[in-house]
């Protein structure tokens, strides 16, 4: 069983900037993947940017790319997703998972408000 841990979101105002950080404890495994999907208001959970311990591989979705970054800590079951220039359209819920040995587990979720 993995525990994930989220921090970070809020509110901002369009073109500010974020980030949000989930840490992954439990049973963990060095080959992993692990990132975040988000569920805007109404609409269904959509991929958002993930990392990926197979390879060293980081993964965006098209409407984030050049303003999101993933990234790995130090500690390497814990990544961090900077948001910038961020728009009203990524208001979401954003969830943090965590992929390994066959099964995913999700984080809690954490709240991103941006306002225009």
């Amino acid at each position: 069983q993995v525990q994930l841990e989220e921090s970070g979101g809020g509110l901002v105002q369009a073109g500010g900037s974020l980030r949000l950080s989930c840490a992954a404890s439990g049973r963990t495994y060095s080959m992993y993947s692990m990132g975040w999907f988000r569920r805007p208001p109404g609409k269904e959970r959509e991929f958002v940017a993930a990392f990926s311990s197979f390879g060293g591989r980081f993964d965006y979705a098209d409407s984030v790319k050049g303003r999101f970054t993933i990234s790995r800590a130090n500690a390497k079951n814990t990544v961090y997703l900077e948001m910038n220039s961020l728009k009203p359209e990524d208001t979401a819920v954003y969830y943090c998972y965590y992929d390994s040995n066959g099964s995913r587990s999700w984080g809690q979720g954490t709240q991103v408000t941006v306002s225009s």
